[in-house]
């Protein structure tokens, strides 16, 4: 595996590229970590891209600007310029840009979110893992955001969504309900996992992600990746 890290024109973004060499163009995820725009979050990054990356996916993490360069809509526009630095490039990457997706977990969740139904998204699938959706969180992390569940139409791509009911920080009646409910009012494919164990900020859930996690780990909450991995299957993202 190749790792490089590429500038985006946004200032303060950049892309990290995790490249496998393949004799076939392989399915895509482009990650967004969370972190309330405080820090991009070590457990939503490259531990999450390596593991995909296990699953025969070329992986990418956006760093979009944090802590004092902090602004909604720069990170909105660092996402937008890795879509297209990526489908530019597919070739050279080993790219199949027809499956490639997005992640984001909590403010990267809503970021993926925003991208997701844009009209012109690259992103063929969408992965939300307990996200900020509405505008709820804006005081808590310093930014302006927007409630993404009024961006769902028709043309929103599938979803994977999951959270946890012992999370307090993006509850789920106060932001996945209303994203789901709009997904589904949309009629547009998705599959909610809401777990009754874990809480917010657990990115994998298991070992790999506790150890820069304060330990913190969840066996049942972390079904929610072969859970996903599954959906992947029905997609025929992967094969």
């Amino acid at each position: 595996m190749e790792i490089t890290n590429v500038p985006l024109h946004q200032p303060f973004s950049s892309l990290d590229i995790y490249h496998s060499n393949s004799d076939r163009p392989l399915p895509g995820l482009v990650i967004l970590p969370g972190g309330s725009y405080n820090r991009v979050s070590e457990r939503d990054s490259e531990r999450v891209a390596i593991t995909f990356a296990s699953h025969a996916m070329q992986t990418f993490v956006v760093r979009y600007p944090v802590v004092e360069h902090k602004n909604y809509q720069d990170a909105k526009q660092a996402v937008r310029q890795a879509f297209d630095y990526l489908v530019q490039h597919a070739p050279e990457l080993d790219l199949a840009v027809d499956k490639l997706g997005i992640i984001g977990f909590s403010a990267g969740g809503q970021l993926a979110a925003a991208y997701s139904n844009l009209p012109t998204t690259h992103a063929r699938f969408a992965i939300l893992g307990y996200p900020v959706i509405t505008t709820a969180l804006d005081q808590h992390m310093g930014v302006t955001t927007e409630d993404v569940s009024q961006l769902v139409s028709s043309a929103t791509p599938p979803t994977f969504i999951w959270g946890s009911n012992k999370d307090p920080l993006t509850p789920f009646t106060e932001h996945i309900l209303p994203y789901v409910q709009a997904l589904d009012n949309q009629h547009v494919p998705f599959e909610l996992h809401q777990f009754s164990t874990g809480g917010h900020g657990m990115a994998l859930a298991n070992t790999y992600t506790a150890v820069v996690n304060r330990q913190r780990k969840d066996s049942h909450m972390a079904l929610w990746l072969p859970l996903l991995l599954d959906w992947l299957h029905q997609l025929n993202i992967l094969k």
